[in-house]
């Protein structure tokens, strides 16, 4: 699995981040950080790694566009400004922005340690504890039934065919006027154990559980290849719809 970490300057967060994850995954990832101005590892970045105990021989900063042949299967950003500026400059499966206070410009004691300890908090709760994630137990019966409602099954479809989505998307593409009708919708597939979710700013994002078993996702997305017509309109709707809610995600080709 290959993972880039991206901050404006490449000299901090983007690092430590880089570091965590090689020293947790213990080979498992190839992890890889960049800026979009890089300017060098600032000297208190290279003491926190030491102080934790941690290598940080031959960490140096990177351009980001060194990276744009590659292709990732999470991109990550560590601050708002890089956000932005990677926009259409990686390619990646899964994009997330995890926004992290700048260590030189806290006001407290310790601050590049303290920045360390969040990003690990971070690394730790994406990685590490759901590499050890059980498959979610939904039972075959309790499955089915959820796909045999339409607008529950349309859901799911479009979900998959867009990664995620949220409610207001959801309303729009299925032509829908009641957002209490289709969060109900939402709410049983996430408590079944079919969705998932996440919260970026005000909005809530759904995808496919990442831990359902294999036979459930080939039903899902058999589906959609087989059978593109059920959805053809609500995904033209969908993707005539202006002002679509901002998410990192749309950086990723």
């Amino acid at each position: 699995m290959k993972v880039l970490f991206l901050c404006t300057e490449n000299s901090a967060r983007s690092l430590m981040a880089e570091v965590l994850l090689k020293h947790h995954g213990k080979g498992q990832y190839d992890v890889y950080s960049a800026g979009t101005h890089p300017t060098g590892a600032d000297p208190r970045t290279l003491a926190a790694i030491e102080h934790f105990g941690l290598n940080n021989q031959g960490l140096a900063s990177q351009h980001v566009d060194e990276f744009s042949n590659m292709h990732f299967d999470y991109v990550i950003t560590l601050c708002a400004s890089a956000t932005k500026e990677c926009e259409g400059r990686v390619n990646g499966v899964n994009c997330l922005a995890w926004d992290i206070a700048e260590p030189k410009s806290r006001q407290c004691e310790h601050p590049f340690e303290k920045t360390l300890q969040e990003i690990n908090e971070k690394i730790q709760s994406l990685f590490i504890e759901n590499a050890t994630q059980k498959p979610a137990t939904i039972h075959p019966t309790a499955f089915y039934k959820a796909l045999a409602d339409e607008t529950r099954l349309k859901t799911l479809l479009i979900i998959a065919v867009e990664k995620e989505a949220c409610v207001c998307e959801l309303m729009t593409a299925l032509d829908e006027s009641s957002q209490p009708k289709v969060s109900r919708h939402l709410a049983q597939l996430r408590k079944i154990g079919i969705l998932s979710d996440r919260k970026y700013h005000q909005w809530v994002f759904y995808s496919l559980n990442p831990t359902l078993p294999e036979w459930m996702k080939h039903v899902i997305t058999s589906t959609v290849i087989n059978e593109p017509c059920f959805i053809e309109k609500e995904l033209s709707r969908l993707n005539a719809m202006g002002d679509r809610p901002t998410r990192f995600a749309n950086l990723c080709n």
